[in-house]
Formats: structure tokens, C-alpha cells, sequence
């Protein structure tokens, strides 16, 4: 059944992937977000004098050097996507990198944080993942809320930010040029109150690349059983037990 009034009819969708030599990457999202019924873009800038123009228009070159091409090539398109979010008139962007391993029906999940989603404060991101298992404490969950306010973000493979938050991004960029791969320049945006950073949980995402279920554009881990069984350990003690502590990143309410 296609659930209607989603946050999803606000939003405009991008996936960013490399299509030259990572077509099962790209043909594994088309399949997956079709059996989804999400429609999306892919955006990519991995080669030629165009990307050299967008690292010289949006990035710190010399503060790039340190990264590999394909880290800095990501994250100039991570920017790209903001950039064609606000030449639509979508309130929201879903960006998504390209190994995506959805929790469960991601459409049906996601309609049930709609109206908290609306009242959030404009100029915001909310990271969707557990990629780096991290997860508000159980002393910190409070009863039918689901969007948890960070002062780090949890990387870069599936979040949402509205209109207001791209803007905010983009604008600053011009002052502050970007010096860092996609992950930790959204930290950058948040520590300088540019936008606002939740974390939604329980997640929806999870990055295939870290979690052993396959290899990603700019990852060179293989997708193995071993890796698989430690992510899992991992994941079963940090949703666990680590719950027990206090999570440090999220900002309580005042």
C-alpha cells in the first residue's frame, strides 16, 4: 500500500554516486529505490575541468590536498545537491550516498515522523544512519520523540536537510570555504551554528560499505563475512550495553 502524506511529497531526492567503473552500485540503488517507490536523482562531478571548477568554487584546495579525489570529489557533489534542491521548489532534500541498506520499508518509517519533522525550526540536517553506531542512551529517549538534537553528525549516507538548512550551508561557504570531506564539514556547519543537527532514532539507514554488506565508490574494504560478523558484534554491543551510558553529543533540552 503507497503511503501518502509523507515527507517524502516535500522532498526532492539525490544519490550520490560515481557512474564509470561503480555501475553495480548504481544499478543495486535503482533497484532498491524502486521496490521503495522513491523516485531520485544521481549527482555526480568525478572528473574533468568542470569538477576542478567546483573544488576552486566551493573547497579550501590546499586543505583538500590531504584527501584522495574521490573523498573530495564526494563531497563537492554532496554541495551540488543542495545547490539543485533550490532550484525546485521542494521544502526538503533526501541525499543519500550510494550504498544505502534501508532498516525495514523506508517509505512506511519515514511517514511517521512527518509532523515531527514540520515542527522542527527551520535550517536543520538530520542524520537518518547508524553508521557509526552511535544511539541516544536509554535514559535519554523520551516517549513518541524520535528526533534527537547532535552535536556531531553520524556521516554522510543518508540524511535530510530543508531548505533553509542548504541555504544556511551555502552561504557560508562563501565565506568559509569548505576544507574538509562531506562528514566533517557538516560537523563544521553545526559547531558553528550554521544549521542544526538531529539524530532520528531509532535509524533508517545503514551504510553498506561499513556494515560488510558490500564495497563503496570511495571505500577500498571489501564487502566479507568477517567483516560482517564484527560489524554486528559491534552493533549489538553499542545498542546495547554503550546504551547504558550517557550519550555525550546529544544536547538536552532546556
Amino acid at each position: 500500500m503507497e503511503i501518502r502524506n509523507s515527507i517524502l511529497d516535500d522532498c526532492k531526492v539525490f544519490v550520490v554516486h560515481a557512474p564509470s567503473g561503480y555501475e553495480y552500485q548504481g544499478n543495486r540503488v535503482i533497484r532498491l529505490f524502486e521496490k521503495h517507490k522513491i523516485n531520485f536523482e544521481f549527482v555526480h562531478e568525478t572528473n574533468g575541468d568542470h569538477l576542478e571548477e567546483l573544488i576552486d568554487k566551493y573547497c579550501d584546495r590546499d586543505a583538500m590536498k590531504k584527501y584522495q579525489k574521490g573523498g573530495i570529489a564526494c563531497t563537492v557533489s554532496h554541495i551540488l545537491a543542495l545547490e539543485k534542491l533550490l532550484e525546485t521548489e521542494k521544502k526538503y532534500a533526501l541525499i543519500f550516498e550510494d550504498d544505502p541498506c534501508f532498516l525495514g520499508d523506508f517509505r512506511v518509517k519515514l511517514a511517521r515522523f512527518t509532523t515531527e519533522i514540520k515542527n522542527l525550526d527551520k535550517g536543520f540536517l538530520i542524520s537518518l544512519e547508524n553508521t557509526n553506531l552511535k544511539f541516544p542512551s536509554f535514559f535519554q529517549i523520551v516517549k513518541q520523540k524520535h528526533l534527537y538534537q547532535a552535536k556531531m553528525g553520524r556521516m554522510a549516507c543518508a540524511y535530510l536537510i530543508d531548505r533553509q538548512g542548504a541555504k544556511n550551508a551555502l552561504q557560508d561557504l562563501k565565506s568559509n570555504k569548505c576544507t574538509l570531506v562531506v562528514d566533517w564539514w557538516h560537523n563544521t556547519l553545526v559547531a558553528n551554528k550554521v544549521i542544526k543537527l538531529y539524530w532520528l532514532h531509532p535509524a533508517l539507514v545503514e551504510q553498506g560499505s561499513l556494515n560488510g554488506k558490500m564495497s563503496s565508490t570511495i571505500s577500498s574494504k571489501p564487502n566479507n563475512v568477517k567483516r560482517r560478523i564484527a560489524w554486528l558484534l559491534q552493533k549489538t554491543y553499542k545498542m546495547s550495553i554503550r546504551r547504558l551510558f550517557k550519550q555525550d553529543l546529544i544536547i538536552n533540552d532546556k
